[in-house]
């Protein structure tokens, strides 16, 4: 079977790229496309924008390529479309909880159709064919809570929840379809997937307790749920606990808490940081006393001291100076805004929010960021009595490094569309 992937012009906003080339859980969207569909595919054509889908006699799915899935969705769909014999697209319902409350929101890229939502990922058995039939997939949400908070936060009990599903898919439209993708649809998930199998597994739940009581562990610490990689260094103080996924070259100091993470390759958590619900990217650099939850942090950045990021993105090469704040609550209680996938500030559906920091950005020390806030990729901010509270979204227009007479010190690496030739300022 081939595979004909289809080109997503639109870059996601504010890191100024294709949602191909953004990772999530620590790979680039368009390799987990690859790990994906490894199994089912052996050949692939990628189309160029406008390019019309070519003429094939053979089996072979076609997909979006800002789409993020999971093998067990694919696993699902492809093996219903082959029971059909016939040509299908994915299609969601509304009433599928974890589309409806996570992936839908601040989208543009699902068709309505009835009471349905189609997905740009089709399986056709003998060539292409316009007699498309929707082929609707549950995502078997269930509800997880994260948060025990008072009421006025959350809901009548109090708990922030998320409805997480078994089976993940959601078009990367958005800053906040990659923490979803990364937290809901890939951390949270997996801890479904793992419990789900404990429970219809008696020979692995054994196995677990097993292994844990050979090393002498928690059954979370053991090395059945904490996957660590080689020349890893780890201070015997510091607590992880799994599912985790720790890369090679990794060092974690005195005191760090680690917990349901995806750490990447040549990554350094110092001593007393905090790491919780979280993807750090290889290369990062996390000194003593900073803390992440629910948080994405790309390759090769860094967060400085006594700084918090919670349910935020951030971008590739960038750096957090010491003790900065990102909120994540409107005090005044109305609904949380964010930018959609055609760029106007839309109902993000969510109690709760961090920001979003984009590739090659420099942040001052002390600084603090309203929720669901963007800072463009290339940006650079010094702290002062006039950029202490960041309270809007920022352009590379609003860079501070524009007014010092040093903009060829700081390269513009990722300019919007259309505007390569302004390198620098």
């Amino acid at each position: 079977m081939q595979k004909i992937i289809l080109p997503a012009p639109k870059n996601i906003h504010p890191f100024n790229e294709p949602a191909r080339d953004l990772r999530i859980q620590n790979k680039p969207l368009w390799l987990i496309h690859r790990d994906v569909l490894a199994p089912y595919a052996n050949r692939e054509r990628e189309l160029l924008p406008g390019e019309a889908l070519p003429d094939f006699r053979e089996p072979a799915i076609v997909y979006r390529e800002n789409l993020f899935f999971d093998a067990a969705f694919i696993e699902a769909f492809l093996g219903e479309a082959k029971n059909r014999a016939r040509p299908s697209r994915a299609a969601l319902s509304e009433n599928d909880l974890a589309f409806r409350e996570h992936a839908l929101p601040l989208s543009h890229s699902y068709q309505k159709y009835e009471d349905l939502y189609l997905v740009d990922l089709w399986y056709y058995p003998n060539g292409y064919a316009e007699d498309v039939q929707p082929l609707v997939i549950d995502m078997l949400p269930s509800e997880v809570g994260y948060y025990h908070v008072p009421t006025y936060m959350a809901n009548e009990s109090g708990d922030l929840t998320f409805q997480v599903p078994l089976r993940s898919i959601l078009a990367i439209d958005t800053w906040t379809h990659i923490f979803i993708a990364d937290v809901v649809f890939g951390l949270f998930s997996r801890g479904a997937r793992f419990e789900d199998r404990l429970e219809r597994n008696p020979l692995f739940k054994l196995k677990i307790l097993a292994t844990a009581m050979y090393e002498g562990t928690q059954v979370l610490e053991s090395s059945s749920v904490v996957k660590i990689g080689r020349n890893c260094v780890i201070d015997p103080t510091a607590i992880i606990h799994g599912p985790t996924t720790i890369g090679d070259n990794v060092t974690i100091g005195a005191g760090a808490v680690i917990e349901n993470c995806i750490i990447g390759d040549n990554v350094n958590v110092s001593q007393g940081c905090q790491v919780m619900l979280s993807v750090v990217g290889d290369g990062a650099f996390l000194p003593f006393r900073s803390s992440m939850f629910m948080t994405t942090f790309m390759d090769n950045s860094m967060v400085a001291q006594n700084t918090c990021l919670q349910m935020c993105v951030i971008g590739r090469n960038t750096f957090i100076g010491a003790g900065s704040t990102f909120t994540d609550f409107n005090l005044i209680p109305t609904p949380l805004k964010a930018v959609d996938s055609d760029g106007n500030l839309t109902d993000a559906n969510r109690p709760v929010l961090g920001g979003c920091v984009g590739h090659n950005c420099r942040l001052g020390s002390g600084m603090i960021f309203f929720p669901a806030r963007t800072i463009e990729s290339d940006v650079v901010l010094v702290a002062s009595p006039e950029r202490r509270i960041i309270s809007k979204n920022l352009r590379y227009e609003d860079s501070d490094h524009h007014r010092f007479g040093f903009a060829e010190l700081h390269k513009r690496l990722y300019p919007r569309p259309g505007e390569k030739e302004h390198e620098t300022w």
